[in-house]
């Protein structure tokens, strides 16, 4: 098929981390708010969906252009090449959305393109009437300052859904921000690292799946995999490098810790379901009785925030308690998630370093506590 154009669609705060993964797969890209842009082969989509860790889904992007009047999305929306993606007997739904554009009305939008798609695949397919009970190929109308982006959904359910997570407590963490917390440390897999908050041990899992260089999309299906412009033989490519660039021998010492029993025991079932079982270690704990006699680990945790009313104090005196534990690891570097404004207060040391982001719609900061960097170890081999 030649070159395409992918936008792998990121929350916000996470683009550039999304750019790194995109580029440490081969991929020359362009970073906007929200998205991600490079041009790659068919072979892209398999491994960009098998690959990213911090994206939400990965998009082929059909066309862009300025519409200001229906007619002009309509006749836009024609001339692009659709048959060379849509098959004759696919399933090509329309969603939208529409940002600071005349073309406000996201269901005529949305009426208009399908309209539009239909036409143009009449044309080439020399037919009057699609069934769609083929394929799916989701089409979004995205406008934006009255700049249309028309595109095709190739990951299907979102990539934060890796297929492990079988049980979840009341606000679990998106396994994407999960992998994006880890992949903002100085975590290597020669060092300890522990989430004293795991909840459904979301963090321990992405951490266990980075440090064995294991795919996040090794165990579940793409919505693209039915494509045949794609192919098999190229899923199957991709997925064989999945397995030969997975590294199981890794040993890993990975811990999740929570005062909660039954989020221990939910942390323990994601963790089987992923086939990570036997490399993390689970527990039942409060954060004032963590100690680990190990030097140079690594915490990240996502503790509770205080948002509701009445649990303020409580956290408060839980981030009192986190400071007091967390000061005697002088050689470990910490990493929280909060949005608690006054956090650091609490705890009772300013951040090396702090980093917006948001959990869904939580503003929060990352607080970032770099402690020292390991000894390089001596190859006595060349001694």
């Amino acid at each position: 098929m030649g070159t395409i154009t992918l936008i792998a669609t990121a929350a916000m705060g996470l683009e550039s981390i999304v750019a790194d993964e995109v580029r440490n797969l081969g991929y020359d890209c362009t970073v906007e708010n929200g998205k991600v842009t490079f041009e790659a082969d068919e072979l892209a989509i398999c491994r960009a969906n098998l690959w990213l860790r911090t994206a939400d889904r990965v998009k082929l992007k059909v066309g862009e252009f300025k519409a200001t009047s229906f007619e002009e999305l309509f006749e836009k929306t024609k001339a692009l090449n659709w048959a060379d993606f849509i098959p004759a007997n696919a399933e090509f739904p329309v969603i939208g959305k529409s940002v600071k554009s005349k073309l406000f009305s996201v269901s005529d939008c949305q009426a208009i393109v399908k309209k539009a798609v239909v036409e143009s695949l009449k044309q080439h397919y020399r037919v009057s009437w699609f069934e769609e009970t083929g394929p799916l190929y989701r089409i979004e109308v995205a406008l934006h300052k009255d700049i249309a982006t028309l595109t095709i959904d190739t990951s299907g359910v979102g990539l934060h859904k890796r297929g492990y997570r079988v049980g979840q407590g009341e606000a679990p963490l998106k396994e994407t921000l999960a992998a994006a917390l880890i992949q903002l440390t100085n975590w290597t897999p020669d060092r300890p690292f522990v989430d004293p908050f795991c909840g459904s041990g979301t963090i321990p899992i992405e951490a266990a799946l980075i440090g064995q260089n294991i795919a996040p999309g090794f165990n579940r299906d793409f919505v693209s995999e039915q494509w045949d412009w794609i192919g098999k033989r190229k899923w199957e490519q991709a997925r064989q490098e999945v397995e030969d660039l997975a590294n199981y021998d890794q040993p890993l010492e990975i811990y999740g810790f929570d005062i909660d029993h039954r989020m221990v025991n939910i942390s323990k079932e994601n963790a089987l379901e992923a086939g990570l079982g036997d490399l993390i270690t689970f527990k039942q704990m409060q954060v004032k009785d963590f100690s680990l006699k190990q030097p140079y680990g690594v915490i990240v945790g996502n503790p509770p925030y205080g948002e509701r009313l009445g649990e303020r104090k409580e956290v408060e005196k839980m981030y009192e308690e986190m400071g007091k534990t967390f000061a005697k690891l002088d050689t470990w570097s910490i990493y929280i998630l909060t949005s608690h404004k006054e956090f650091e207060k609490y705890y009772g040391k300013p951040a090396t370093k702090r980093r917006k982001l948001f959990n869904g719609f939580i503003e929060t900061q990352y607080y970032q506590y770099w402690g020292p960097r390991p000894p390089k170890k001596v190859d006595i081999s060349r001694i």
